[in-house]
């Protein structure tokens, strides 16, 4: 019988609003200790000895996945300037290369054809080989990259420690230079770096203490990065900021937010040493993003906003006086979620939501005083998919370049020619393996939460092995914060499960976007506990229509999403028969106490401020999962973190699982020791940590003979 590790207790006292809660575990929070790694290297040596008898399973998933796909392959390419850029990948190699060939002339648009071998382009020029870049180095993420106009000098930016921070370097594209790296180097960057359109300066933002994004610098190529000039701060500590270039490349734009709040500074972008100028000023609790557009030979900016629209609507207002006059452009809706603007030289697409589900629409812009304006949505004959805006970089491109997906169609590249509604087939993912998606099924179901509302469940799952009526064993994945959606969507490791009976289902709970702006508000701060009921809610439906059994159901979730799954596991451990948790911020409350650590204060719009607010205390105290670890009967649980993660920290799940074997719980722990938030780097390794987590899955919905 397998031990695992002992986990000393060294309580500390927390006490705040006249509440002492004793922790046994926050010594775990000390990353410098080598006692403290020490634990960490025996907490993944038990792991790896529970699941040695998965081993062959394990295996088995990582060469379906890799067989399935194609390793060997090419994106499409996306026209920037006068160059075509791509990525390819090359079978063997972890990481993507980065590569460009010219463009036939000004009316290219039509991307050069793919080679069926996946292979490079004629003319090809590798920018960059990320394969290259990473070695030496067991975690590699690339950040910026950007290549200024005349198509002369690449921006790069590395992480290869996996905390987020990234190296800025510039590197020579003229074809007498190729490779040769400029002095230039800017350390400890966040993600988000570019050229200004002159090629001459670099714009960047830097972090503070508690690692937000809160400083723009500019950077003169060829000078010291000591020398660099700060363009913009942002102190208010809920705010993060980044910088960009419209489509249009006619602004320079700042946009500060917080969860709840949004800001936009803009600048004439052929005077980038010049002042930015506020668009619409900071108002609490109303969001805006911009777009700049050119309507009958005049600058306007598109300005998609939530002032007094719960659901956001599109306004115009003139570049060079946006606080006034605001004109319509599509108006507010009840059942529409207006999500996004894309502004073009000739047309303009929307993207939104409805019924659940994304959409895209696009609008040419009018000629004259009578041009036709009417927005056209882009139909497809799927019950559930997934359809949005993809790249498009250039300012007068004909096309708009789209991505489409089910969780039975893969990934689809088309670019839609608005001139004549047609939509042109650019690339379907490869599955190798002879895969039918006739051979698969989806569908949603609903469940009833406690108050009455009626939550989404989406469904996939292999009609010769699942029979509806008949218990499978399930997937049941849920995320449920920060109004983030899950859509329908394809994805190769996923067919490992379905092809042993399993069926996956996403439950669509409060607190994500699926169901437009309210859906989120409903499932956030005081009404977290929605998006836990409702989860709890589509698990007792999937039971009581026969879909599954609580013997053979296992719930996963990653992030915030892993605050749900500690959740669910104090409230309704009955019925499951495991839980995956992915990078778990399931010591909810510690973290938001402390205004110290990353991005604590930023996450009071989202949780409420427990530090300053007693009721928002208790209310988070009342769920958080590590307060509420109790005595029950709790079902295997295994929790994945990464040392280097500065968005969940490896500590909240460590201890988390030692409390869980407090009461008796099998709750296993492994963390990646070189990665971030995102998990392990390179497709290969990334692979086999799915493998990894898929077979352990197996196990606990009993979809396969057990030991085999």
């Amino acid at each position: 019988m397998l031990t695992p590790p002992d986990t000393p207790k060294r309580p500390v006292e927390r006490t705040h609003h006249g509440d002492t809660f004793h922790d046994p575990y926050e010594w775990l929070r000390d990353k410098d200790s080598p006692e403290v790694i020490a634990h960490l290297h025996e907490e993944n040596a038990y792991t790896k000895a529970r699941n040695e008898h998965l081993t062959l399973l394990q295996e088995q998933l990582f060469e379906e996945i890799r067989h399935r796909t194609k390793e060997t392959d090419l994106s499409v390419p996306a026209r920037e300037g006068a160059w075509w850029y791509y990525s390819r990948t090359v079978e063997g190699q972890q990481y993507g290369i980065h590569c460009r060939v010219p463009a036939a002339g000004p009316d290219d648009w039509d991307p050069p054809q793919l080679p069926e071998d996946g292979g490079s382009l004629p003319g090809e020029q590798v920018l960059l080989d990320a394969n290259v870049e990473a070695e030496g180095h067991e975690f590699f993420s690339l950040g910026s990259f950007d290549v200024t106009e005349d198509g002369e000098t690449l921006l790069y930016a590395t992480d290869t420690e996996g905390d987020e921070r990234y190296t800025i370097r510039l590197r020579s594209l003229r074809a007498d230079a190729t490779g040769d790296e400029f002095a230039d180097e800017i350390p400890n960057t966040a993600h988000g770096a570019l050229f200004d359109t002159s090629g001459r300066y670099v714009f960047y933002a830097t972090v503070d203490e508690s690692w937000r994004p809160d400083t723009i610098w500019r950077h003169e190529v060829g000078t010291p990065a000591a020398d660099d000039v700060q363009v913009f701060h942002e102190p208010d500590e809920q705010f993060w900021i980044g910088v960009g270039l419209t489509r249009s490349r006619k602004y320079l734009v700042i946009e500060a937010g917080s969860n709840i709040t949004s800001e936009a500074h803009l600048l004439d972008a052929s005077d980038p040493t010049g002042e930015f100028r506020v668009v619409w000023p900071r108002v609490r609790g109303v969001e805006y993003e911009i777009e700049h557009a050119v309507a009958r030979g005049h600058d306007r900016l598109l300005i998609l906003h939530n002032d007094g629209a719960v659901n956001f609507e599109l306004v115009s207002v003139a570049a060079d006086d946006p606080q006034g006059e605001r004109r319509m452009l599509v108006p507010h809706s009840d059942r529409i979620r207006l999500e996004g603007v894309d502004a073009f030289r000739d047309f303009v697409a929307v993207e939104y939501r409805r019924d659940g589900l994304p959409r895209v629409a696009v609008a040419r812009v009018p000629k004259g005083a009578n041009g036709d304006d009417t927005p056209h949505e882009l139909t497809f004959d799927e019950e559930l998919f997934s359809v949005g805006v993809r790249g498009n970089p250039e300012w007068t491109q004909p096309t708009l370049r789209i991505g489409y997906t089910s969780f039975v169609t893969p990934t689809t590249i088309s670019d839609y020619v608005v001139e004549t509604g047609e939509l042109k087939l650019r690339k379907q993912q490869p599955v190798l393996g002879g895969y039918d998606p006739a051979d698969y099924a989806q569908r949603r179901v609903w469940a009833t939460a406690d108050d009455g509302t009626r939550i989404p469940i989406s469904l996939v799952y292999r009609r010769d092995l699942v029979t509806p009526g008949e218990p499978a064993p399930t997937l049941l994945y849920g995320y449920g914060s920060y109004e983030h959606s899950i859509d329908p969507g394809f994805g190769i490791p996923r067919l490992s499960l379905l092809d042993r009976g399993m069926i996956f289902a996403v439950a669509h709970v409060r607190g994500g976007g699926e169901m437009g702006r309210l859906w989120y508000e409903h499932g956030k701060k005081q009404h977290k506990r929605n998006t836990f009921t409702d989860f709890v809610a589509c698990a007792e439906q999937l039971i009581d229509d026969d879909w599954t059994a609580p013997d053979r159901l296992v719930a996963q979730g990653g992030s915030a999403g892993g605050l749900l799954m500690g959740a669910v596991a104090n409230l309704a451990p009955r019925l499951f028969s495991g839980i995956l948790a992915e990078v778990p911020f399931v010591d909810a409350l510690t973290s938001i106490l402390d205004p110290d650590l990353p991005l604590t204060v930023i996450e009071w719009d989202e949780w409420g401020d427990p530090l300053h607010d007693p009721e928002v205390y208790a209310y988070m105290k009342s769920y958080t999962p590590y307060e509420n670890v109790h005595e029950t009967h709790y079902p295997p649980i295994l929790a994945v973190t990464s040392l280097n993660d500065t968005r969940v920290l490896y500590v909240e799940p460590a201890k988390w699982v030692a409390r869980l074997r407090d009461v008796g719980a099998d709750a296993q722990l492994k963390i990646e020791m070189a990665a971030g938030h995102g998990g392990v780097s390179g497709r290969y390794k990334a692979w086999r940590e799915r493998a990894f987590s898929y077979a352990w899955v197996i196990d606990a919905a009993g979809a396969h003979p057990s030991g085999e």
